[in-house]
C-alpha cells in the first residue's frame, strides 16, 4: 500500500450529528428500517425490507453471528453506594471468550466499573432469580479493572449467569436506562454465539421474511463469528490515527465457510455489517501469514491493526490465501479458525474480498466511518448528508444502508 493510514487527520472524518437524528429506539417492525442505496455513485432509497431488489444476483451475504451478552451488573457497598461493573473481555487473552462464557464457578474478567472511587476492598453482592454472585476488585489497570467473579449454584456456566442478572448493555449514546425490549431488539434474529457486548446492528433490520426472499433469490447466507468488544463505543481521540489503540476481538470461522468462499471466488460477496467486514478482510491476511509461515502455531495466529499496511512480503491472490488457511487448518486438525484480529480498515486500504456493505450510520469521528469511507471514497459526505437531509434515524437502532464498491 502506497501510504500509511497513521498520519490520517480524524478531523476529515467528522459531521454534525444532532442528537435527534439518533434512533433511541427501534421500529416496531425491523424491516420497516429506511434503506439508503449507494451503487455507481447514485443514491436512492427505499425500504429494508425491499433490499433483495437491490442486492446482486447469486451474490453471497456474509452474517456475524455473535450473540450479545447481557454484560452490566448493578452492585451496591455497604455504604449503599452504586457500583456498576461491565463485562469487557476474559482477563486470560490466551482463552477465546467462548470458552470464558462456560467456566463455572469463578472466573476472571476485565471490566469498565461506573463509580470506581466509591469502591474499597468491599466484596460486593448480588442476589437475583436465586443466584447469587459476588465480586472482588483485584487490580486496576489504566481503564480498565479486574475483577473476580464467583456464583452460586456453582455449577451455572458464566454465560447463564449474566442471562440471568445481567443487563442488556444498549450504547451509552442512547442516553437511556435498558428496558425489556432491549433484550430481544438489541440482538439479531440469527444470534447463536455468546460473546458481544455490543450488537452487529447492521443485523438488526433482518427479518424471517426477508430471509425467505433472500433465499428466493438464490442468494447464500454465510456466518461468521466476531465477538464485539467495547471498543466498537471508543472514538478516535487522538488528532491522528496513529495515537489511537485497537481492542483486540475474537472472530470464530468454520473451515467450510472458508471453503465456500473459495468455491464461489466469482460470485459478489456482501457483509452485513462491519463486523463482517472485518472477520472476512481478516481471513486474506491471516491466510498471508500462513502462506508465508505454515509452521505458525494456532496460539500465536493473529493479527494486529497495522498489519496489512507494514506487510512487506509479496500479495498472493484471494484464492491463494484462502487456499493457505484451509491447508494450514488441515495441518493443524482444526476445524474452525479461532483467532484475535484488531486490523484498523481505513484508507487507502483495498478490500480484499468484499464487495459491498449493508451498514448503519455511523458515529462522527469513528473508526467505522474510516472503514465505510474505503468503499465509497469521500462519497460517505454525500451518503451522509443525503441521510441526514431525509430524515434517516442514525446509529444502533436507526436505518441502514447497502454500499456498494
Amino acid at each position: 500500500m502506497n501510504r500509511h493510514p497513521a498520519s490520517i487527520d480524524i478531523l476529515d472524518f467528522t459531521y454534525d450529528l444532532p442528537q435527534e437524528k439518533i434512533a433511541e429506539f427501534p421500529l416496531t417492525n425491523r424491516d420497516d428500517s429506511k434503506l439508503l442505496i449507494y451503487n455507481k455513485g447514485e443514491i436512492n432509497e427505499s425500504v429494508f425490507k425491499n433490499i433483495t431488489d437491490y442486492l446482486p444476483e447469486e451474490c453471497i451475504l456474509i452474517f456475524n453471528d455473535t450473540r450479545v451478552i447481557q454484560a452490566r451488573l448493578f452492585f451496591q457497598t455497604a455504604k449503599e453506594q452504586k457500583i456498576e461493573v461491565f463485562c469487557l473481555e476474559p482477563f486470560n487473552r490466551a482463552i477465546d471468550i467462548t470458552q470464558a462464557m462456560l467456566s463455572t464457578k469463578t472466573v476472571l474478567w476485565n471490566c469498565l466499573v461506573g463509580n470506581l472511587k466509591k469502591w474499597r476492598d468491599e466484596v460486593l453482592s448480588l442476589t437475583i432469580n436465586e443466584i447469587s454472585v459476588n465480586v472482588k476488585l483485584i487490580e486496576k489497570r489504566g481503564e480498565d479493572v479486574v475483577v473476580e467473579f464467583n456464583w452460586e449454584p456453582s455449577e451455572l456456566c458464566f454465560a447463564e449467569v449474566l442471562e440471568k442478572i445481567g443487563v442488556m448493555p444498549i450504547p451509552p449514546y442512547l442516553k437511556r436506562k435498558s428496558d425489556d425490549s432491549d433484550a430481544t431488539r438489541y440482538q439479531t434474529i440469527y444470534a447463536a454465539q455468546n460473546g458481544s457486548v455490543a450488537a452487529p446492528t447492521a443485523g438488526l433490520h433482518f427479518t424471517p421474511r426477508v430471509t425467505e426472499n433472500l433465499k428466493n433469490k438464490h442468494i447464500r447466507s454465510l456466518f461468521v463469528t466476531l465477538h464485539v468488544g467495547a471498543g466498537t463505543f471508543k472514538p478516535v481521540k487522538s488528532s491522528t490515527l496513529e495515537g489511537h489503540a485497537m481492542h483486540y476481538e475474537w472472530i470464530t470461522v468454520d473451515k467450510n465457510v472458508i471453503t465456500e468462499l473459495v468455491n464461489n471466488e466469482n460470485k459478489k460477496i456482501i457483509v452485513v455489517g462491519t463486523t463482517s467486514l472485518r472477520t472476512i478482510e481478516s481471513l486474506y491476511w491471516l491466510g498471508e501469514k500462513v502462506f508465508y509461515d505454515p509452521e505458525i502455531k494456532p496460539e500465536d495466529l493473529e493479527l494486529d491493526q497495522w498489519f496489512p499496511y507494514d506487510f512487506s512480503q509479496k500479495e498472493v491472490s484471494n484464492t491463494e490465501s484462502l487456499n493457505s488457511l484451509l491447508t494450514w487448518l488441515s495441518k493443524n486438525n482444526l476445524e474452525q479458525l479461532t483467532c484475535k484480529t484488531s486490523i484498523l480498515i481505513a484508507p487507502p486500504y483495498t478490500l480484499k474480498l468484499a464487495d459491498g456493505i449493508i451498514t448503519n450510520f455511523h458515529q462522527p469521528q469513528s473508526t467505522l466511518l474510516l472503514l465505510i469511507s474505503c468503499i465509497v471514497g469521500n462519497k460517505w459526505k454525500d451518503i451522509y448528508n443525503y441521510a441526514l437531509n431525509n430524515n434517516f434515524r442514525f446509529l444502533s437502532y436507526g436505518d441502514s444502508s447497502l454500499l456498494l464498491k
